[in-house]
């Protein structure tokens, strides 16, 4: 039987699975972050920790593996492909790819070979494939270039929005009191002036707070999430019309932990909204398997295996998000 490498590797954890030509998962090894832009020397060791270690647990040895398939966070323009090919190509496998996280993502999230994904957590992301194998990415550079919202945005949201509200420039919010208690504060006074002068940098983890206060019936928190699944579906449209995939039938696989584990109440129908103008055979599906099947699944289909529904159950019995 042969065997297929996936890697997925991110800014917080590396993560790589074999499996054999059947789908049945043969290992899975865990590392720490593979994003080249936190530090280069931390992604090589990381990456090549996970696979050494992957191949341990399987018994596997570097030539047993048919196709490797790295999905790396960062992995965005040619300038990054200079360095991640010496990493990956340190490994020694016959056969290797590089993409984006973003697609392994996408190939993870649906059961054909073409489709968007929008990413929301920390950031954003869009990209697609068409039918064709044509790729596009939309975002996932900031604010400044175009970008809005993922976690760390919506926490500077959120803190911008307990100060409006006490100066008098918005109505009142439930956002407040959530966000003093969080940061342990007993007024926005304090709040205000400690964080000018300590130069405080507001904490990633206020974002749920936004969803706790739309649930709660906040206006401004709701109108904050209607802004980001607006943005996301935006984004989402640019990259279909840039594929011409306006009369495909496809997925739009949602990803990121903003997307999956928030109320989707408050994006999902913003999202789709933006989207249905444009291309009415794309149906929204959130990711619930770990992105790593997707390198797993691109692997495969670069040796020429074509995925069934008893490859697609066996690499699902083990790994839900």
């Amino acid at each position: 039987m042969k065997a297929y490498l996936g890697v997925d590797a991110g800014g917080t954890k590396t993560k790589a699975m074999i499996t054999d030509e059947a789908g049945r998962v043969l290992a899975i090894a865990k590392a720490g972050p593979g994003n080249h832009q936190i530090r280069v020397d931390m992604a090589r060791s990381n990456i090549h920790s996970a696979v050494h270690e992957a191949l341990r647990s399987a018994a596997l040895q570097v030539k047993d593996i048919a196709v490797a398939w790295f999905g790396l966070a960062g992995a965005d323009r040619e300038a990054d492909y200079r360095i991640l090919r010496p990493i990956v190509a340190e490994l020694g496998f016959a056969q290797s790819e590089i993409v984006c996280d973003t697609m392994i993502a996408l190939r993870a999230g649906t059961t054909r070979p073409y489709g968007v994904v929008s990413i929301c957590g920390t950031g954003t992301n869009c990209a697609g494939v068409n039918p064709h194998g044509e790729v596009y990415q939309c975002g996932g550079f900031g604010y400044a270039y175009g970008d809005f919202g993922g976690g760390s945005e919506l926490a500077v949201e959120a803190f911008r929005s307990v100060i409006r509200a006490w100066e008098g420039r918005t109505a009142p919010t439930l956002l407040t009191d959530l966000v003093l208690a969080k940061l342990q504060y007993d007024s926005v006074a304090q709040l205000f002036h400690h964080s000018l002068d300590t130069q405080l940098r507001i904490p990633p983890d206020l974002a749920p707070l936004v969803f706790t206060a739309a649930s709660g019936g906040d206006a401004i928190a709701r109108q904050i999430l209607k802004k980001q699944g607006e943005e996301l579906g935006i984004s989402a449209k640019a990259v279909i019309q840039k594929l011409e995939m306006q009369h495909e039938v496809f997925d739009l696989v949602l990803a990121g932990s903003v997307l999956t584990k928030g109320a989707s109440s408050f994006l999902h129908p913003y999202i789709a909204e933006q989207v249905a103008g444009v291309a009415p055979g794309c149906q929204l599906r959130i990711l619930d398997v770990d992105p790593v099947v997707g390198a797993v699944f691109l692997a495969m289909e670069k040796d020429g295996i074509s995925l069934t529904d008893a490859i697609y159950a066996n690499i699902a019995q083990v790994s839900h998000v």
